[in-house]
C-alpha cells in the first residue's frame, strides 16, 4: 500500500510541474530528482502495469474525447441532445473512422501503406465501448501521450485480431527504459498524432506545420519561445479544455475554449484604434495572414478519383494542396453546424454539403470575424436514403478501386451491398476550419491596407456590411 501511495504522490508531482525535461533544469540548479517510475516500474506488462497505481486515472481517460472519440456537443447546434464526434460523424477527409479502423495495409510490394484510424486514437486497437470493463480499460495506451520515447506499430494478437503494440516488444530492457521515463505531454506528443491528420503533414489542419515540433519565434511567437500545446489546452482530470471549429462535443462542454485574451488583456496595441478592433476582430485574424507556410495542406480532395503516388505504389484520392494560403474570413459565436450522422445530406444554397458551418453573423454579439482555411470535397452518397457511404480505405489505397472501397464503405457501416453503379450519386461539399496557430510577430501582422481599400482581403459584403465599413 505504501508503494502505490508514493507512487501516486510522485506521478502528482510530475505532472504539477515537473517534466523530464524539468527534471533536468532542476538538476542543473543543484536539486536531485529521480524519475519516480525508476524506482516502482521494475518490469512493463502492457497497460496493466500502470493500472497497478493508476486505475482512476485510466477511468478518466475512458470517459475523455481522446478515447471515446464522441461527447457532449452543446457547440454543434444541431446535435439534438447527442453525443458527437469522429467515432459517429462522417467527414471529408477520411469517410468515417470506423469502415477503416485498425488493420496491416501493404501494397503490391509488400511495403506497408497504412494501419487505419485507430493509429491517432488513445487506444490498442479496440473500438471504444460505454463500459469501462478490464478489457477496455487495459486497450487505453498511456505511453501514447505520456512517453517520448514510445513508438508503436500494428500486429496480430494469439486470437488473430489487429491491435497496436509497442514496436520495442521484443526488446524488455529498452520497453522498461521507455515506460519508466514517463511525463507530461510534450509538443512532439501532442503533434505526432495531430499533425498528421487526415494522412499526412498538415494535410487537415492547415496550421499544423512540421516547423511547429521545433519552432522558432518568427513562425510562431508561442511555440518558439518554449510553450508548450498543454499550457493553453489544459487538462483536467484526463479531459482537455476548448476545443476549435470541431464536429464534434468537448469533454467540458460548458467550458470554454481557450482564447487569446485570456493571457492578453487590456489595451495591448500602440495605436487605439487597433484595440477597438478587437470588439470585432479576433486576435487570430490579423496575426495569422497565410497559412501552410511551409507544409502544403489539402484544400480540395476529390473521393471520385483516384490517383497513383508515384514510387509509393499505393494510390490516394485526387488532393489539390496549397501552400502560403490566405485565409478566407467569416464571423463565429463559438458554434456550429454539421452534417449529421445518420441523417440524408442537405445542400445549402451554394449546393454544397456543409460538413462544418460557423456559426454568427454581425449582428451577434458573442461573435467575432475569425481566419478559416476553406476546404471543399467531392464525397459519394447514396441516391435512395441520402446518406453518406464510407471510403473503405484498403482497396482505395492499394488498388485504386474506387467501386470496392464504395462496397465495402457501404457494408461496414450502413449495413447493406450497394451497387456502386446504380446506387452511388456524388455531392460536393465544404468546412469551414479555425485557423489558430502560427502566430507571427506584431511586425508581421495585417496592416490596414490589407483589409480596407482596393484589393483588400475582406470580403466585406459576405460579411453582412453594404461596403468596406472604413468608407
Amino acid at each position: 500500500m505504501r508503494a502505490r501511495c508514493l507512487a501516486a504522490a510522485c506521478l502528482g508531482l510530475l505532472i504539477g510541474g515537473l517534466s523530464v525535461a524539468g527534471a533536468a533544469r532542476a538538476q542543473g540548479e543543484g536539486w536531485l530528482w529521480e524519475n519516480p517510475h525508476q524506482r516502482y516500474v521494475r518490469q512493463y506488462e502492457g497497460t496493466k502495469t500502470c493500472l497497478q497505481c493508476h486505475e482512476a486515472q485510466a477511468r478518466e481517460v475512458f470517459s475523455s474525447v481522446h478515447y471515446q472519440w464522441q461527447a457532449p456537443a452543446p457547440n454543434i447546434l444541431d446535435a439534438g441532445g447527442r453525443s458527437i464526434g469522429k467515432i459517429n460523424v462522417g467527414n471529408d477527409f477520411c469517410t468515417s473512422a470506423v469502415a477503416s479502423w485498425i488493420g496491416i495495409l501493404k501494397n503490391a510490394e509488400g511495403q506497408l501503406i497504412g494501419n487505419g484510424c485507430s493509429k491517432c486514437h488513445a487506444g490498442q486497437g479496440l473500438l471504444p465501448a460505454t463500459q469501462p470493463d478490464e478489457a477496455q480499460l487495459e486497450n487505453i495506451d498511456c505511453l501514447v501521450c505520456h512517453a517520448a520515447g514510445y513508438r508503436r506499430e500494428v500486429v496480430r494478437d494469439e486470437a488473430g485480431a489487429f491491435r497496436w503494440a509497442p514496436a520495442a516488444r521484443d526488446n524488455p530492457e529498452l520497453m522498461l527504459n521507455v515506460a519508466q521515463q514517463v511525463g507530461r505531454p510534450s509538443n512532439e506528443m501532442c503533434l505526432r498524432c495531430h499533425l498528421g491528420a487526415g494522412g499526412g503533414p498538415n494535410y487537415k489542419r492547415g496550421d499544423l506545420e512540421t516547423a511547429l515540433v521545433h519552432a522558432r519565434r518568427e513562425f510562431d511567437v508561442h511555440m518558439g519561445s518554449a510553450m508548450q500545446c498543454i499550457q493553453c489546452h489544459a487538462f483536467r482530470e484526463h479531459r482537455v479544455r476548448g476545443g476549435g471549429t470541431q464536429m464534434g462535443g468537448r469533454d467540458w462542454p460548458d467550458d470554454p475554449p481557450p482564447r487569446c485574451e485570456g493571457c492578453h488583456k487590456g489595451a495591448l496595441h500602440r495605436q487605439a484604434v487597433l484595440d477597438r478592433h478587437t470588439a470585432a476582430l479576433a486576435c487570430t485574424t490579423c496575426h495569422i495572414p497565410l497559412f501552410a507556410r511551409r507544409d502544403a495542406t489539402d484544400m480540395r480532395r476529390d473521393w471520385s478519383r483516384a490517383v497513383a503516388v508515384e514510387g509509393e505504389g499505393r494510390y490516394e484520392p485526387a488532393i489539390d494542396f496549397a501552400t502560403r494560403v490566405q485565409p478566407v474570413y467569416a464571423w463565429w459565436n463559438g458554434k456550429g453546424s454539421i452534417a449529421l450522422p445518420d441523417q440524408p445530406v442537405r445542400p445549402g444554397r451554394n449546393g454544397k454539403v456543409a460538413f462544418y458551418a460557423p456559426a454568427g453573423s454581425r449582428g451577434d454579439p458573442g461573435a467575432k470575424i475569425h481566419a478559416f482555411k476553406y476546404h471543399t470535397a467531392r464525397l459519394p452518397v447514396e441516391k435512395a436514403t441520402g446518406l453518406l457511404i464510407p471510403i473503405q480505405v484498403a482497396p482505395f489505397f492499394r488498388e485504386g478501386d474506387v467501386a470496392a472501397a464504395l462496397r465495402g464503405g457501404a457494408a461496414a457501416q450502413l449495413g447493406r451491398q450497394i451497387d456502386p453503379a446504380r446506387d452511388v450519386e456524388w455531392v460536393e461539399t465544404e468546412r469551414y476550419l479555425g485557423i489558430f496557430h502560427g502566430v507571427q510577430p506584431a511586425a508581421a501582422a495585417l496592416g490596414c491596407a490589407d483589409c480596407h481599400g482596393p484589393g483588400g482581403r475582406m470580403d466585406w459584403q459576405a460579411l453582412g456590411y453594404r461596403g468596406d465599413p472604413r468608407d
